[in-house]
Order: structure tokens, then C-alpha cells, then sequence
């Protein structure tokens, strides 16, 4: 052989086992970000028609994903919700009914239990960098800790709020909840330099949200003096920087828009012209969550990886209009009620390239994007079964059909079902029936009216209420 032609058959040689190596090296599994807004109300993103307040990025994300009509959460408060959707079970299965605030927080015993698996357990297990930056929530004591509980990483704090910037809250104006005002009245009080204001129209006091509970990284406290929503988005991304390289799996859990409400000067200047302070400090608060997802979703593609992640945004529960001006428009209720007003919330799906802009009006849940993440990370089972269904044969467009045939709610004396376009629910009294399709507001109930299906729904619940799980504290 002469040794132009030598030379020329190993390059192809060598070019073939290349070649032949990568088909048969698997691609690599989708970076998973799941990034959780606290109280933020339905009706409030302009992608779910909210007006006022503008909201371009998380809206991107909508109008480039799937956008769910009809994405629920397990529970219409915090912990629960938060419990459920790190398990992707619900949580009435282990007992994480109620919500824990303030001292409740650090009882001991109090927090996710132990034998339950989180989403970051699963995902470690198979070789993903894991991390929480954000709220916790799932107990305040060391054997609940994020970082025993699956997380390699923690930037953050564990109960369920705190303030945004350290006292004396240089650079924000404030809100806060109290009980009477300086002169012992009531109505609303602002100081002279117009940074603080009291308010007595909710009956009671801001809660203690930084007593024992300080900003933590891993264990250690640390002195943080930018706004939090400044500083989780800092930490999401330096976290995506470092492990860019390598899958990994990102809980990035905001604070905003939850009480106390604190709006940066920045902000707050760009709503001038709303008129109620109110509502403008709230305005102000979103529009600086809605920069911050901004910011993760622009790092992302800096990093040349947007195309291999997959995010999930949702909010933990509907909002508390009358603490916050969350909005829930058009729906009923809000936080703390099973109308549609506390558990339907804004449900985002993106992954560019792999989910094609869509509007689905399937009912789904929270508990489905651990299942989803985890069946994208290749992991087939469980110890524990999931409630969750895989959403990508929904999300692809491989399938229409509904995920689940029924969604369950079940908050101590306050009961509800989802069936179809059906729901029944009870708030410590008789059964009530809606058609949502028709009635999204929940204004005309039907349960005299259709005796038969009503009876057919409770049958339902009682079934699924079998076989949960005693609250383990109230």
C-alpha cells in the first residue's frame, strides 16, 4: 500500500469508530430547573391575563413552552404544596397536612419525613449536581435539612418567609401588617421619609418571619446585603456556571412575591403611576421576580446549555388578594381555600427545541413534574409510588388524553375533587358541585341539582381519602 493511501485508511478508520461511538453513547439528560414563585395568584402574568403589571419574561417562557390552563397544586398554602411537589406523592400520604409558621417551624419532628424520597434524592442517586437556593419550608431542625434531604447544595432559609433586605431595610419600601398605628387607631400609617408603612386592614401583626431564622449557606449563616431576589438569582446562576458541564437538577424556590411585602426603590419607581401604594409595592415586587427569571433564562443560554434544560415555573399556591392584591382572576377564592382561587396556579413548561409552544387546557398537577423530571432523567421506579404522572407523551404531542382521571384535595375538614370538568368540594360543611367548564368562577353549585354525580364524586373521595395518611400535626 503506498502510504498516502495508508495513511487515508486509517483517518477513515479512525473516523468510522468515532463516528460509531457517539450513536451508541446515550445523549446526555436534560438539566431540570424548577422555579417556584411564593402566593403569586393566578390572574396576575399578562400570559394568564393579567393587566398593569408587565411580566415579559416568565411570559416567554409560556408563549415559547406549554402553558397549562388547568395546573394545579396538592395544597392552598406553602409546606404542604412544597411537599408534595419535591415527592411528587401527595402529601396527605405521610401526614404533611397543615402549614407550619413561626416557632412551629423549629418544633422538633416537624418537616418532610424522613422515609420520603425528594426529587433531589432520586436525582443524585443517578449522578446529578443537586441544589435549593430559595425557601424551604419542609422543617426547620438537622434531620430535616435540605442538605440531608437530597440537595448537595443550599443557599437560603428554612421557615416559611423573610424579609427581603437586613434591618433597617436600606434601599426597599416597606409594608408591614399591624395591628393598630402609632397614634392607637387604625387605617393606614406612613413614616415621614414615606419608607415604612403600617396598615391594620388585615386585624394582626406582620409575623416574625426572620425570629430564628437566618440566611443560611449550607448550615452557616451569612450576612447578605442584597435584596433576596437579587441574591437567589445570583446563586441559581453561579450554581448553573459550575455545573454546566454535567447534568443537574435546580430547585429555585423565591420568596417573592410573599409577605413582607418590600419593594426596591428601582421598582417601585417604574409603577409611579399606579395610585395605590398597595398595589404598586406588589407591581413592584413581580416585575423584580418576573427580571430575575429573566436573568436564569438569559444565563442559561450564555452558558450554551437553554437547549438541554428543561424548566418548570409554577407558584406554590393561589395568592392572598386582600395581604398581597394577588390577583386570582377569574377564579374563586385564594390561598388557604380549595376554590379553584388556591390551588389552580400559573403552570409553565419550557425546554426549547423539545416542547413546542402550546396551550394545554388538560387538567395536570405539581406532583407531575417530579414524575416528568424523573422519567427524562431515565429513572423507572421509585421506592414509594408516585401520585405524579409522566406529562412528555402530553408535552410532545404524542397524546391528548388526560393524565389523571381525578385530582384530590384533602386540607383537615375541607375536602375537594376534580373529575372531569367536574368538581366537588366542601369547606367544613355540605358537599358543593361545579362545572367548571361553565361556571369557572364557582358561582352556581350544582349538588341538589345533580344528586347522582354528586354521590358518584364523594364515592371517589372517600375511596382516595382511604387510603391517606392521618395529619401528624395541626
Amino acid at each position: 500500500m503506498k502510504p498516502r493511501s495508508f495513511f487515508l485508511g486509517l483517518a477513515l478508520a479512525a473516523f468510522a469508530s468515532t463516528i460509531t461511538a457517539a450513536a451508541a453513547e446515550p445523549a446526555r439528560r436534560p438539566n431540570v430547573i424548577f422555579i417556584v414563585a411564593d402566593d403569586l395568584g393566578y390572574g396576575e402574568l399578562g400570559s394568564y391575563g393579567g393587566k398593569g403589571i408587565p411580566t415579559p419574561h416568565i411570559d416567554a417562557l409560556a408563549a415559547g413552552g406549554a402553558r397549562f390552563t388547568n395546573g394545579y397544586v396538592t395544597a392552598p398554602f406553602c409546606a404542604a404544596s412544597r411537599a408534595a411537589l419535591l415527592t411528587g406523592r401527595y402529601q396527605t400520604r405521610f401526614g404533611f397536612e397543615f402549614n407550619p409558621i413561626g416557632a412551629k417551624n423549629a418544633a422538633p419532628g416537624i418537616g418532610l419525613p424522613t422515609g420520603e424520597k425528594t426529587v433531589a434524592d432520586h436525582l443524585r442517586a443517578t449522578g446529578y449536581a443537586t441544589a435549593l437556593v430559595g425557601k424551604w419550608h419542609l422543617g426547620g431542625t438537622a434531620e430535616f435539612h435540605p442538605q440531608r434531604r437530597g440537595f448537595d447544595e443550599f443557599f437560603g432559609f428554612l421557615h416559611e418567609g423573610h424579609t427581603y433586605v437586613p434591618h433597617p431595610w436600606a434601599g426597599v419600601t416597606t409594608w408591614l401588617r399591624r395591628r393598630a398605628l402609632p397614634d392607637g387607631g387604625t387605617g393606614r400609617w406612613t413614616s415621614p421619609d414615606g419608607r415604612l408603612i403600617w396598615t391594620t386592614h388585615m386585624g394582626g401583626n406582620e409575623p416574625d418571619y426572620d425570629a430564628d431564622n437566618p440566611l443560611l449557606r449550607s448550615s452557616q449563616p451569612v450576612d447578605e446585603r442584597a435584596n433576596l431576589t437579587d441574591a437567589f438569582t445570583r446563586e441559581a446562576n453561579d450554581f448553573i456556571t459550575r455545573h454546566r458541564t454535567q447534568p443537574f437538577f435546580l430547585y429555585l424556590a423565591y420568596n417573592a412575591v410573599h409577605s413582607p411585602l418590600q419593594a426596591a426603590d428601582a421598582y417601585l419607581a417604574k409603577f409611579a403611576h399606579i395610585p395605590d401604594l398597595h398595589r404598586r409595592i406588589f407591581a413592584a415586587m413581580l416585575a423584580h421576580l418576573d427580571d430575575s427569571v429573566g436573568s436564569v433564562v438569559a444565563h442559561l443560554r450564555a452558558q450554551g446549555i437553554a437547549e438541554n434544560t428543561l424548566i418548570v415555573f409554577l407558584s406554590d399556591n393561589g395568592g392572598p388578594t386582600k395581604e398581597l392584591t394577588s390577583s386570582n382572576g377569574p377564579l374563586r377564592g385564594g390561598k388557604g381555600e380549595l376554590f379553584e382561587g388556591g390551588i389552580r396556579v400559573p403552570f409553565i413548561v419550557s425546554w426549547p427545541g423539545r416542547i413546542a409552544p402550546r396551550t394545554v387546557d388538560t387538567p395536570v398537577i405539581s406532583l407531575d413534574a417530579t414524575a416528568t423530571a424523573l422519567a427524562l432523567a431515565g429513572i423507572s421506579s421509585t421506592p414509594s409510588p408516585l401520585d405524579g404522572v409522566n406529562l412528555w407523551p402530553l408535552l410532545s404531542g404524542k397524546s391528548a388524553a388526560a393524565p389523571h382521571a381525578a385530582l384530590y384535595w384533602r386540607v383537615g375538614e375541607r375536602h375537594a375533587i376534580r373529575h372531569g370538568d367536574w368538581k366537588l368540594l366542601r369547606q367544613r360543611g355540605a358537599w358543593q358541585l361545579y362545572n367548571l367548564t361553565q361556571d369557572v368562577g364557582e358561582q352556581t353549585d350544582r349538588a341538589t341539582a345533580e344528586p347522582a354525580r354528586t354521590q358518584e364524586l364523594t364515592g371517589l373521595w372517600e375511596a382516595w381519602n382511604s387510603e391517606q395518611t392521618a395529619p401528624r400535626w395541626k
